[in-house]
């Protein structure tokens, strides 16, 4: 584990954003110390290209005679850290402070590529099943060439099992098999009610400004109990585990004043029900005003989908909401964004039988499957190009890990017990 610390931290140290506007050049080193790290561990390895995308890595390592194969998946890139001013200590100085070791990508999803190192150097490069290593360099960027690679591999990554390191734990002490995922549409709104910006003392009565007109239509996505309005949405049930309301506040960081929203279970709200976001406004800045109704603002609105609604139905609900609802006759225009389609994993198969009992084993603590309210888009190509195996979602998260925002962090005790967890595993899969 020291080694494997080791190198995680090499890697939190170089800055893989994949987010368009970023230098590339972090992803070309990021890409060549993972490959050197999976070779390293006696697999055939090497790094993949394609134009105008990010490099992943690939590696593998030959079935003994009747033992069946695991693709082992991760990802190299990290979202933008955002201003340092908002980190306690900087994004790509790994530091370790009360058991945690914080850095952009320590937790999401650099842990996820040296778990998958750590397993293989316990069997000393001589895993007991097939191993395929896949590590992507652009998740967090919406993995658009994915499937390229995937099918450009072809037989090579035909596997029995994917274990896709990129998911959480239901708490610190609890392991998790993640086996639904919520899937996620988006798209742009723009309302135009003037050719361009007039004197707000002059005009403003009889005609609305933009912003007034966007936040009403904005306004109609959720009823007054806070649940989505749309309509022809599926909506379905998750286990409620034990999760209360005080422990989701404390994750949340939630104001004492702010009420919960929507109906249904807490698992439920987050996990099997559709859910809005506005993500960002067009408009004039606070520090930009002046007296003027403003022509024309936007806004980016997001919807997390569950498991059995078509994702792009779910859109089209989306968007015909939102024409039938804007007022005043206010020009509306909307552009679509690719969907991603929910997940529902299946289970009671023996790779799930085999990291239950690894996953318990290693925390000395049964482990229980959960759904996730995030989205990991790419499910639904590797379920399509291996529609035989088992997919799993495990990971190094937990409700404290902070993944995407400011000081992300790895609970080092747990991340060991995950590397434990996977090298547990491919012996149990084996036998």
């Amino acid at each position: 584990m020291p080694q494997v610390r080791a190198d995680l931290e090499r890697l939190v140290r170089i800055p893989s954003v994949s987010a368009d506007g970023h230098d590339p050049a972090p992803l070309v080193k990021s890409a060549e110390l993972v490959a050197e790290l999976v070779r390293a561990v006696g697999a055939d390895t090497r790094v993949l290209r394609a134009s105008g995308g990010h490099p992943a890595v690939v590696g593998y390592f030959k079935a003994p005679p009747g033992k069946p194969t695991v693709l082992l998946y991760a990802h190299h890139d990290v979202q933008p850290p955002g201003p340092d001013s908002e980190w306690k200590t900087p994004p790509f100085a790994p530091t370790e402070r009360d058991g945690r070791l914080y850095g952009r990508g320590a937790a999401d999803d650099k842990a996820g590529v040296l778990a998958h190192i750590a397993a293989l150097r316990a069997y000393d490069g001589k895993p007991p099943v097939g191993v395929a290593v896949f590590i992507e360099g652009e998740e967090e960027a919406g993995s658009e060439r994915l499937r390229g690679y995937l099918e450009g591999e072809g037989d090579r990554l035909r596997c029995d099992a994917v274990v896709v390191a990129d998911g959480g734990n239901w708490r610190i002490g609890a392991p998790a098999v993640t086996t639904t995922l919520r899937g996620v549409v988006a798209c742009v709104v723009e309302v135009r009610v003037l050719d361009k910006a007039v004197h707000s003392g002059g005009f403003g009565g009889p005609f609305p400004d933009a912003l007034t007109t966007l936040v009403r239509l904005l306004a109609t996505l959720h009823d007054d109990k806070g649940s989505v309005a749309v309509e022809g949405l599926v909506r379905g049930k998750a286990p409620p585990l034990d999760l209360t309301e005080a422990e989701l506040r404390e994750q949340a960081g939630a104001r004492k004043s702010v009420k919960l929203i929507g109906d249904g279970g807490l698992t439920d709200r987050m996990w099997t029900m559709p859910a809005i976001s506005v993500l960002a406004l067009d408009a004039p800045p606070v520090h930009d005003a002046v007296n003027q109704l403003v022509p024309v603002a936007r806004a980016k609105v997001s919807m997390r989908i569950p498991p059995g609604q078509d994702a792009t139905k779910a859109l089209d609900a989306l968007v015909k909401h939102l024409e039938k609802n804007v007022s005043w006759g206010a020009e509306l225009k909307i552009d679509r964004h690719p969907v991603g389609e929910p997940f529902a994993t299946k289970t009671g198969g023996p790779a799930y039988r085999a990291m239950h009992a690894a996953l318990s084993e290693a925390w000395g603590a049964k482990a229980v499957d959960v759904g996730s309210g995030g989205s990991i888009p790419f499910l639904f190509d590797f379920a399509e190009l291996f529609p035989k195996a088992e997919i799993l979602v495990t990971g190094v998260d937990d409700p404290q890990s902070g993944p995407h925002g400011p000081d992300e962090g790895l609970h080092l005790a747990e991340f060991e017990r995950v590397c434990l967890a996977e090298t547990l595993f491919l012996a149990k899969l084996a036998g």
